[in-house]
């Protein structure tokens, strides 16, 4: 799905070229090798989200230990679209969690039948209902696998999910995977073809390519000077937040962090006679 392009006068450009629930491709254009590394690395790790943070048990009486569940528990990704109305619990004034930077879920089941029982991440109760395990949209999915209990064995815990990113720890990423290419057909001679036999099948063509391959470039000549001008973005997230919303988010922080550069050159300038 091809849209607009969206660019302040003068600046860097994003062209969304595919978007679904799951998964965005764009085109960053307009901008230097280290602002397309930049966002990557923002979506990475700066975009918030909310994950479980704290794990109390009553009971657990199942063939996984406290840790190990705890651990699984972690990483079950939830829904972060208020991850921006929560407070981080570090700036928070309560004494542990409270309502303004945590969330509660519950988990209590027991296994009463013969046969195995599959715990999943659909049996996690929230105090917030737009705070809760990723589903699937189908109502038959079974949702995240969490433990397997036989009969008489059962868990009962409480978890506090808070407000963090992934440069904290992974589970508060919302990505999966973002890559980004530049110069698809490598006019640019960052890279050196080795080929034994079949360009075609040892180098096969990226989705982004032009037409222009190892034997059609020898007629393009080379600029010694040449920079890449142009990023393909490649973003899977895991449902916490919307494709979009990561990416405009991402832009969000970028620009803060340059505005927060620019204002200490500005003060530094103005304090440092000449």
């Amino acid at each position: 799905m091809a849209m607009s392009a969206a660019q302040v006068a003068g600046g860097p450009k994003i062209s969304i070229t595919e978007l679904n629930d799951d998964h965005i491709k764009f085109v960053l254009s307009s901008c230097d090798l280290s602002v397309a590394n930049a966002l990557r690395r923002i979506m990475l790790s700066e975009v918030p989200t909310i994950a479980i943070d704290l794990v109390e048990f009553d009971a657990n009486t199942s063939v996984l230990v406290d840790e190990f569940l705890a651990h699984r528990m972690g990483l079950v990704p939830l829904l972060s679209h208020r991850a921006k109305e929560l407070k981080y619990s570090r700036d928070c004034s309560c004494m542990q969690y409270c309502q303004y930077c945590s969330v509660e879920l519950t988990l209590k089941v027991r296994c009463e039948e013969d046969t195995t029982r599959d715990v999943s991440s659909k049996e996690l109760l929230s105090n917030n209902a737009e705070v809760r395990p990723v589903h699937d949209a189908s109502t038959t999915a079974p949702g995240i696998l969490l433990v397997k209990l036989r009969k008489g064995q059962e868990v009962r815990l409480k978890c506090i999910a808070k407000k963090g990113v992934g440069k904290e720890h992974s589970k508060w990423s919302p990505v999966s995977s973002v890559s980004f290419e530049y110069d698809p057909d490598n006019l640019l001679r960052h890279t050196d073809f080795w080929v034994e036999d079949d360009v075609n099948k040892e180098w096969p063509r990226s989705a982004y390519s032009e037409g222009s391959y190892p034997d059609e470039r020898n007629n393009i000549p080379f600029e010694v000077k040449g920079m890449p001008d142009r990023f393909f973005f490649d973003v899977e997230v895991v449902g916490s937040l919307r494709p979009e919303e990561v990416l405009l988010q991402a832009i969000s922080v970028l620009q803060s962090k340059l505005g927060a550069i620019q204002l200490a050159l500005e003060q530094e300038s103005r304090a440092t006679p000449f």
